[in-house]
């Protein structure tokens, strides 16, 4: 499955009221770390349809990243029957990001 940019229009929709596991990444295009991180993100939301994962911008989506503390990015939240069950933030091993998701 393919990454969803999440916005504050669809991140209700596409995250809170989604029926199975969401990664979220908090992300920005000037920033290193986030671009390692993206690839590993990337094969993740391919090899695992099970998942949903999406994507917020955080210089495009400023309020999604206040509403979730977002102080330093890369930041990964797992949400699970609409709720945020666990978050990282940092680059991390693709192995730590799917166990996360369990």
């Amino acid at each position: 499955m393919a990454e969803v940019v999440l916005t504050k229009d669809n991140f209700q929709a596409e995250v809170m009221e989604s029926e199975v596991p969401v990664l979220v990444d908090f992300w920005a295009s000037w920033c290193g770390p986030c671009q390692m991180l993206g690839p590993v993100v990337a094969e993740i939301a391919e090899e695992h349809p099970e998942f949903k994962v999406g994507k917020v911008n955080v210089d495009e989506q400023p309020e999604l990243a206040r509403q979730y503390g977002i102080m330093s990015i890369p930041t990964l939240y797992v949400f699970k029957d609409g709720e945020a069950v666990s978050h990282t933030m940092g680059v991390q091993p693709k192995e730590s990001i799917l166990e996360m998701m369990k």
